[in-house]
């Protein structure tokens, strides 16, 4: 069984990115989106303005200032590998929500790294799915494993819809 990290957020999140569970080089060393070929980190360093060889520390605390905040859909799960096509479903186990947002009541966007964070959202929190608190986006995927996507394409998707939640 894989088990996912706590969110990343602040009293005043604004917007909450919601992955699917963490890939294996995540899990490893215990970072979001920790494989080197993720266009997250790159495309949140762009919209902050790091520097690109900011340490993992220095862009989470960017990124909490910006008032974002960073989670997975599923606490737990098994999956061989990293692919979101080999959870296996039965095994889904999704995170609290609504104590999540009732802590973070300032959370009024959720965007989600991919179609299968936005369909796992779908199955396990419909209610909140339909909640019109919310205005919520689904993003390309900034996993490798996109390639029908340029990062130029991705990053200006993610900036557009970050700029529009501000």
């Amino acid at each position: 069984m894989l088990n996912a990290f706590p969110p990343l957020a602040s009293n005043g999140a604004r917007v909450l990115i919601l992955g699917s569970m963490p890939g294996i080089a995540s899990l490893a060393i215990r970072q979001y989106y920790a494989h080197p070929q993720n266009a997250f980190w790159r495309i949140l360093i762009t919209h902050l303005g790091l520097n690109a060889g900011a340490s993992y520390e220095s862009r989470v605390r960017s990124l909490l200032d910006a008032r974002l905040a960073l989670w997975d859909v599923l606490c737990s799960c098994e999956r061989a590998g990293s692919a979101d096509s080999a959870i296996v479903r039965a095994t889904e186990v999704a995170n609290d929500f609504d104590t999540f947002f009732h802590a973070y009541p300032h959370i009024r966007h959720v965007f989600f790294n991919g179609s299968a964070a936005e369909s796992l959202f779908k199955r396990h929190c419909a209610t909140l799915y339909k909640d019109s608190r919310f205005t919520f986006v689904r993003l390309p995927s900034t996993s490798p494993a996109n390639a029908g996507i340029t990062f130029d394409t991705k990053s200006a998707l993610w900036r557009a819809a970050l700029l529009a939640s501000e």
